[in-house]
């Protein structure tokens, strides 16, 4: 009479190869990080240019703290912003921000606006993605001046926190205060 063999639970040599390829096939179905720009869309004013940029978090919103989002006009760059990526369980995977361009004194024509979004690591880009649109822009109004590039107006997004260099001032003058008077608290012995 035969009794059926019972096969080991513990891992033999055999098992390590097989185990291997398993784990190689899990690596590899994981996506890496990215972002994708879905969209810049623009809508002409009287004096100004609204820049609607939307954009999605691959393979989520968890993987991402901040992003840097530079905006270039006809190859200048105009404006550096950071934008911290919401941690909520409520906060979805794509986004959408507007700039709001004074296009006064610009000379009419066709303008380049290109969109780069990166995330910055020990000052490496990383998940770089990047978008470029053609505008014609017919001003309304003849300036006396003529400018290059438009300045930024206005900055807003729709669940984000969105940092501008004169913010990003005021918190450094508000930190070098806060040590100041931590110094002048203490007592010297």
């Amino acid at each position: 009479m035969n009794a059926p063999v019972k096969q080991s639970k513990q891992t033999t040599l055999d098992d390590l190869a097989e185990l291997s390829r398993k784990e190689t096939v899990a690596v590899k179905s994981v996506r890496r990080k990215q972002i994708v720009l879905t969209e810049i869309d623009t809508l002409l004013g009287e004096d100004e240019l609204a820049l609607k940029i939307g954009f999605k978090l691959l393979p989520s919103k968890k993987a991402f703290s901040k992003i840097t989002t530079d905006l270039f006009f006809d190859g200048k760059k105009i404006s550096s912003i950071i934008i911290s990526v919401p941690q909520s369980p409520l906060a979805k995977d794509d986004f959408e921000f507007t700039h709001a361009l004074d296009m006064r004194g610009v000379g009419s024509g066709s303008h380049r606006i290109k969109a780069e979004m990166y995330e910055l690591w020990s000052g490496e880009k990383l998940t770089c993605a990047f978008q470029e649109v053609v505008v014609k822009y017919a001003p309304k109004t003849r300036e006396e001046r003529l400018i290059e590039v438009p300045i930024i107006k206005s900055i807003a997004g729709i669940d984000l926190a969105i940092v501008s260099d004169s913010e990003k001032n005021i918190y450094r003058k508000i930190e070098k205060n806060r040590k100041k008077e931590l110094v002048g608290k203490r007592d010297e012995w």
